[in-house]
């Protein structure tokens, strides 16, 4: 960070100039080079889902879409410590009060939507999720775009704020992420003490650990949300290191966020998708040897006709109605000239059945 004796860093030229020497000191090449690492590996992943978009089906299309939108969003916070980096200036305000708030209001929208999709609510499944995200998206770009023109139209000032503005700036970026966080907290009760049996347990499964990560990505971004917001609003000053603290700090906050979004969410959703697809591509059962259902039972090899016990005879019309006693048991045969029915109830007087039971007719 800036000296406070005013000192050039080591590893600064003489031409230049102030505002560039956070960029050539130790704390910002640490900075940088781990935001660089992950916007290159951001950009990676997503050239990654493009030519596996080709190949995956319609279906998917939607969750590759929204997870594109995460990702973009999750590469600019990457990219947006470097505007921080650097002495704030009429070029790099309008940057920080439009793309801090933009930027995070996307990430945390897409986690809000991805939430609501997994809890099942219709508004935010399929391609609706994308729109949802855009949607949230949208108010904290009026919110942006309306401060940027009442400062620099209306009011004809240069592009300066506080820190207490700059966090005031952020209200609905907190809320989009406590809401986030509400929601991933209900859909992991809802997997924790709820099973449908129309999901097998390896879905039920993946369902549990994709809340259990959600969850833990809010959790920690809202931890890294308030150390920054403290540290900015009252923390440097108690310390009297502010304001060479103030940008710094913003810069670190950026890095530390933008991984946790990037471990969390991206990289365990591609996970996730790429076990999806792999999951569609097994080959199918093979059922060689099975019998179907309607094939009628092979018979047995030596099956007796009968024939060979002398015992079993064909019954004649000449036995038909004669006794037969057999191992002490007396029993008779039945003749085909008998009625075996069992007789059923018949009325005697069919026109008027009362006319007897009360003497007369009615």
């Amino acid at each position: 960070m800036e000296r406070a004796n005013g000192s050039r860093p080591a590893g600064c030229g003489v031409a230049l100039a102030l505002d560039f020497w956070p960029l050539c000191d130790t704390w910002g090449i640490v900075v940088q080079a781990v935001a660089g690492v992950g916007l290159v590996i951001c950009v990676v992943l997503m050239l990654a889902l493009l030519l596996w978009s080709a190949c995956a089906s319609r279906r998917r299309n939607s969750v590759l879409a929204a997870l594109m939108l995460f990702l973009m969003a999750t590469a600019g916070i990457f990219a947006l410590p470097y505007s921080f980096l650097i002495a704030l200036s009429p070029q790099t305000c309008p940057v920080r009060v439009f793309a801090f708030g933009v930027l995070f209001s996307v990430a945390f929208g897409a986690l809000l939507a991805r939430g609501l999709s997994l809890l099942g609510v219709s508004l935010a499944r399929g391609w609706r999720e994308v729109c949802v995200t855009a949607a949230l998206a949208l108010v904290q770009v009026i919110i942006a775009t309306e401060w940027l023109l009442v400062v620099l139209v209306q009011d004809k000032r240069t592009c300066q704020f506080s820190q207490p503005e700059f966090a005031m700036l952020q209200i609905y970026v907190m809320v989009l992420l406590a809401t986030a966080l509400v929601t991933a907290l209900g859909f992991l009760r809802y997997t924790c003490v709820t099973y449908s049996y129309r999901d097998s347990g390896q879905v039920h499964g993946q369902n549990k650990v994709q809340a259990s990560l959600l969850v833990l990505t809010l959790l920690l971004s809202v931890c890294v949300w308030l150390v920054w917001i403290t540290l900015l609003t009252y923390g440097n000053r108690a310390m009297g290191r502010s304001p060479l603290w103030d940008d710094p700090v913003i810069s670190v906050a950026l890095t530390a966020n933008g991984w946790v979004l990037l471990l969390g969410h991206g990289f365990t959703q591609v996970r996730f998708m790429c076990k999806h697809n792999a999951r569609t591509k097994d080959p199918p059962l093979d059922f060689t040897g099975w019998t179907s259902s309607r094939t009628p039972p092979a018979a047995p090899p030596d099956l007796k006709t009968g024939t060979d016990n002398e015992g079993f005879q064909t019954d004649t019309d000449a036995r038909r109605g004669n006794d037969v006693a057999w191992s002490g048991i007396f029993m008779r045969e039945l003749s085909a000239e008998k009625d075996y029915s069992i007789p059923r109830p018949t009325t005697t007087n069919i026109n008027e059945p009362y006319d007897e039971y009360y003497g007369h007719r009615v």
